[in-house]
């Protein structure tokens, strides 16, 4: 099997530093991916995720966003987990966290392993904060897997000018699809938006560690996403 040489690096972010897992590609040079953790932090699976995509050729970052309040946290996916999980997300500046995720991408895009554009692909939590960043204009492109409060900051995707790609689970107890819905309808009409609902998935579908892993739906939208990768992220 390939290797994917991976390392904690230091992010710098105005005047202080945090860490982030880096994954680089067996050829050792790509185009750059943020990888935006869940609640549970850069834990085991977010660091797979990171090689997963290093494997695809992408140098793969992954920025640990609770830093500020409790650094290199690793979660797993019990109730205490989530309630702790949810404990620090309550605790994060969506606003001091975009611009985290900003200087994460300029990171990225400074290193000599990174060809060309950056993209970032979130989960959940993450999820809102890869449609931040995108608002933002940070990224090259954004994925947002089942982002929780997307719905809640709609004022934000007049700004969204990259080309943006959403997965959703039907079954979703945390997004209704009435909340969907108003996602979609204030991308409808634009050509930079894509919308995938994956009818048999509930929240969490990607992740082979909760017990709302969907195989099929997870596999289908990573081939969705790797293709949206290279249209939008070719060097070529």
């Amino acid at each position: 099997m390939p290797h994917t040489p991976t390392q904690w690096i230091d992010i710098t972010a105005g005047a202080d530093s945090y860490p982030g897992y880096l994954a680089l590609p067996p050829t050792g040079r790509g185009p750059g991916i943020l990888i935006v953790q869940e609640i549970f932090g850069v834990n085991e699976h977010i660091r797979s995720v990171a090689q997963q995509y290093a494997l695809d050729g992408y140098v793969a970052l992954a920025p640990d966003l609770f830093w500020r309040t409790q650094p290199r946290v690793e979660l797993g996916y019990t109730d205490v987990d989530r309630a702790q999980g949810f404990a620090l997300m309550q605790k994060t500046d969506l606003q001091q966290a975009t611009e985290d995720l900003a200087a994460a991408a300029q990171t990225l895009r400074a290193r000599p392993e990174v060809i060309g554009k950056v993209a970032s692909i979130g989960y959940c939590f993450g999820g809102q904060m890869s449609y931040r960043l995108a608002a933002r204009g940070a990224v090259d492109a954004a994925v947002a897997y089942y982002g929780g409060g997307i719905e809640n900051a709609l004022e934000l995707a007049e700004r969204v000018r990259a080309p943006i790609l959403f997965h959703y689970g039907a079954r979703d107890s945390s997004i209704p699809l009435d909340a969907i819905e108003r996602v979609k309808q204030r991308f409808a009409g634009r050509n930079n938006a894509q919308f995938h609902i994956y009818h048999d998935a509930a929240h969490g579908f990607n992740c082979w560690a909760r017990a709302s892993y969907n195989q099929r739906a997870a596999a289908l939208a990573r081939g969705r996403t790797l293709i949206f990768l290279s249209e939008n992220l070719s060097t070529y």
